[in-house]
């Protein structure tokens, strides 16, 4: 029997845990799931026979090298961070790991100890990073193998909510994964590569720099560049491009409404805000604004960032979200950040009722046979309800199904590996349409 020790169990693992539980009488497996509330790793495994809940605390070494050591394959859903703990333990004790986190440098520099190991350390598995990284590759390939010269390549991808529970909320949006990637989203300086040149965004200025996408049946989105474009030339193959640009998906409008926080500076995590417990929310935002008797917070705002008095649009996603209220915060030492992710998660938080929804859009440029050619290659996945979300289907399913891949020996690749090789993702994709999970291409002008 192949033992899988599954650390954290948040909103991401459903859908996982669920594949790990239903193939584990034919696999041979036994799961267990490792967490800091047991409370929570009970409710997922829902007293499975092939399953066992663990109380874990991923900082107390002695218990992570023990159940390491019993494993056959880790898979990591910790915060991105802590994983190089467990990777070096999985080296130590030649276990197998995946996760679907990005590659970090102190990660990437286990690939020779891997190797000598001989075990898989396979990262960015998920959505994004994971199915953006196969399905883009899978068209690149073809289109190479078909004699074509790619020119250029965008891909977005977005975590929204599904059409039907977009009604009473002004933004269309609400929090599906962590909600402290949000706030901080796009830090940074913003650098991609349009027809030979190379292009750079401030932070202060992404959200006003976005570009329109129609999705068939889903309507309007639109897109803001994420952070460094350019080193996915070197993943994909790609170093002789004219054009390359990653994106993230948000409704019309949003990206408007946001910048608004990023010009206050509401997004920062870098300093404490006095007295932050006492604070109301009104007082949040009169803090970032100049001072002027007798004038309203809210005209203030208008006034210091000037928004006209008849945006009503971008007056409406402000007010909505209760930033003028006199409630008091009642976070102790609270960053910027930490206080505007509290007031949205009142707002932005799933109700039992609403769904979520991924839209993945790839956009392909290229030559064959001396014409020019341009294909749209899109997904759409909508959740089932607020713990089979889309999120945790595009996380989940990829993650359980490369844990499977290695452990039955059809994955072969060592080292510290993401899936672009044909023989990671082709295997991942073709069970992946067993889920609803796949694209639809198209040819576009």
């Amino acid at each position: 029997m192949k033992s899988i020790l599954l650390i954290g169990a948040g909103r991401s693992a459903s859908t996982l845990i669920e594949y790990l539980l239903q193939n584990s009488e034919k696999e041979n497996w036994k799961i267990t799931v490792a967490e800091l509330s047991l409370e929570l790793a009970l409710s997922k495994i829902k007293g499975h026979k092939n399953a066992c809940a663990l109380l874990f605390d991923i900082n107390n070494e002695e218990q992570r090298k023990l159940e390491v050591q019993k494993a056959d394959l880790v898979i990591s859903m910790l915060p991105a961070h802590m994983h190089i703990a467990v990777a070096k333990d999985c080296v130590r004790y030649k276990k197998h790991m995946v996760t679907a986190s990005y590659v970090s440098s102190e990660m990437q520099e286990l690939n020779q100890e891997a190797l000598i190991a001989d075990i898989t350390l396979m990262n960015e598995i998920g959505v994004d990073p994971g199915i953006d990284h196969m399905s883009a590759m899978k068209i690149l390939d073809d289109i190479r193998q078909s004699g074509g010269k790619i020119t250029g390549f965008e891909s977005f991808t977005g975590g929204l909510l599904a059409p039907e529970s977009e009604k009473d909320n002004p933004w269309k949006y609400k929090f599906s994964w962590n909600p402290r990637n949000v706030i901080l989203a796009g830090q940074g300086v913003v650098k991609f590569l349009h027809e030979g040149n190379y292009k750079y965004i401030p932070y202060h200025k992404l959200f006003r720099r976005t570009e329109i996408l129609e999705v068939e049946g889903y309507g309007k989105y639109e897109g803001y560049a994420n952070r460094d474009s350019l080193s996915y030339r070197m993943v994909y193959d790609l170093m002789d491009i004219n054009t390359i640009y990653r994106g993230t998906l948000r409704r019309p409008g949003y990206c408007k409404a946001w910048d608004v926080f990023v010009q206050l500076g509401a997004t920062d995590d870098s300093y404490i805000i006095e007295d932050s417990e006492n604070m109301t929310y009104r007082e949040f935002i009169d803090s970032f604004l100049p001072h002027a008797t007798g004038d309203s917070v809210e005209l203030k705002l208008y006034n210091y960032l000037k928004i006209e008095q008849d945006d009503y649009e971008l007056h409406e996603k402000l007010s909505w979200l209760g930033i003028y209220e006199n409630t008091k915060i009642g976070l102790v030492k609270a960053s910027p950040a930490q206080i505007l992710q509290h007031i949205l998660e009142q707002k932005w938080t799933l109700k039992k009722e609403d769904k979520d929804l991924i839209v993945m859009v790839h956009k392909f440029e290229y030559e064959l046979n001396g014409d020019k050619k341009k294909l749209q290659s899109s997904m759409v996945i909508a959740g089932d309800d607020t713990i089979q979300t889309a999120m945790a289907k595009t996380v989940g399913l990829p993650v359980a199904i490369a844990t499977k891949l290695i452990l039955n020996g059809t994955i072969k690749d060592r080292g510290v590996l993401i899936p672009v090789s044909k023989s990671i993702y082709q295997p991942i994709l073709n069970e992946l349409k067993n889920f609803g999970i796949h694209f639809t291409e198209k040819e576009i002008d």
